[in-house]
């Protein structure tokens, strides 16, 4: 089966978005999740669910899409869309995976989502190590991920929940996120992280991992619904 990425698509010009929309409906690996006028409700849908994939127009009114992709750099990989040629150097040094110019024909828009698929494939294989190593009580713990339950956040400090015991560490959510494989760990909750592979069993609001219950927010409902209910 082929895998998907999902993708938004961010252009204040709704027939771009629908030809963007019919060339992506023919290519497999691309789910696409949302359709955006600006980057306001692109905003929004980043913060609802993981989305890999932003396919990017330029020039938008109020917030840009160089702005934007500024502002999202490493949570989503970009590929810009637009009319403007002069923009390719800025484009690329935000890290874009590539810049079309409209109109933009079904090939190489192929071309550019192969070049994006094959970035993540070579990611992963360069991601070999099966472990971190978190900062508590002035030294570096090793954690397997495998090993590893849940966290939590308790204020200032976090709480790393594993098979064998409970760690502490001062490091701030953000970077425990940044550490942790996306394919195995999802957000539930402001505080908590939970490894999906250690899921016992799950409601709209729950998740249970052995004896703890896990909430699920409601801000991030959406998103960890659509990920367990993909899983094969």
């Amino acid at each position: 089966m082929t895998k998907q990425y999902t993708a938004i698509l961010v252009d204040d010009e709704p027939t771009a978005r629908e030809i963007l929309a019919t060339h992506l409906s023919k290519i497999d690996a691309i789910q696409v999740v949302a359709s955006c006028k600006n980057a306001t409700e692109a905003f929004s849908e980043l913060s609802k669910q993981h989305i890999d994939l932003v396919f990017l127009d330029i020039n938008m009114p109020e917030v840009t899409g160089l702005m934007f992709a500024n502002a999202i750099q490493g949570k989503s990989n970009v590929i810009f869309t637009t009319a403007y040629r002069e923009y390719a150097v800025d484009g690329f040094e935000l890290q874009a995976v590539d810049y079309l110019l409209k109109p933009i024909s079904l090939e190489r828009l192929m071309k550019a989502v192969h070049k994006f698929i094959g970035e993540q494939t070579t990611s992963q294989v360069q991601q070999v190590h099966e472990f971190t190593f978190f900062r508590c009580d002035r030294k570096m713990v090793k954690i397997n991920f495998e090993d590893l339950l849940y966290t939590e956040s308790r204020g200032d400090y976090i709480k790393l929940y594993t098979k064998q015991e409970a760690y502490i560490t001062r490091e701030t959510i953000r970077t425990i996120i940044d550490k942790l494989p996306e394919q195995s760990f999802i957000r539930t909750h402001r505080s908590f992280i939970i490894n999906i592979s250690k899921i016992d069993s799950f409601t709209n609001e729950h998740i249970t991992i052995g004896r703890s219950s896990i909430p699920i927010s409601r801000s991030y409902r959406d998103a960890v619904a659509h990920r367990l209910n993909t899983i094969k």
